[in-house]
């Protein structure tokens, strides 16, 4: 490997979002990407988080303005859903083309 194609992959490694990274708030954004709106419920059960886990992660994730949440009712359940935003969106096909950047060293395209 060229000294020149470690840098990148180093450089690509280093400029990993935060907020994408760490791990309960990948899982939160690869399960909003693939599916239009997504319950609570459905996330806790799916992500393994606990009720304050998964609040916590998911009010950061909507800080960044990389999710939406809608507090809606069911008869007189209160019911919670997630969609990711486009910049959520974005932020998580940047995080995935860098990890193939930084740990296969795969293209920046």
């Amino acid at each position: 490997m060229a000294a020149g194609d470690a840098g990148r992959e180093v450089r690509a490694l280093l400029g990993l979002d935060r907020v994408v990274h760490e791990p309960a708030r990948l899982a939160i954004l690869t399960v909003l990407a693939e599916a239009e709106s997504v319950e609570f419920r459905f996330l806790e059960r799916v992500t393994g988080l606990t009720r304050g886990n998964l609040s916590s992660h998911a009010s950061k994730l909507e800080e960044a303005e990389y999710i939406e949440v809608e507090k809606s009712f069911r008869g007189k359940v209160p019911v919670t859903s997630y969609r990711i935003t486009a910049k959520g969106r974005a932020a998580l096909e940047e995080y995935r083309r860098r990890m193939r950047v930084g740990l296969v060293g795969g293209t920046e395209e």
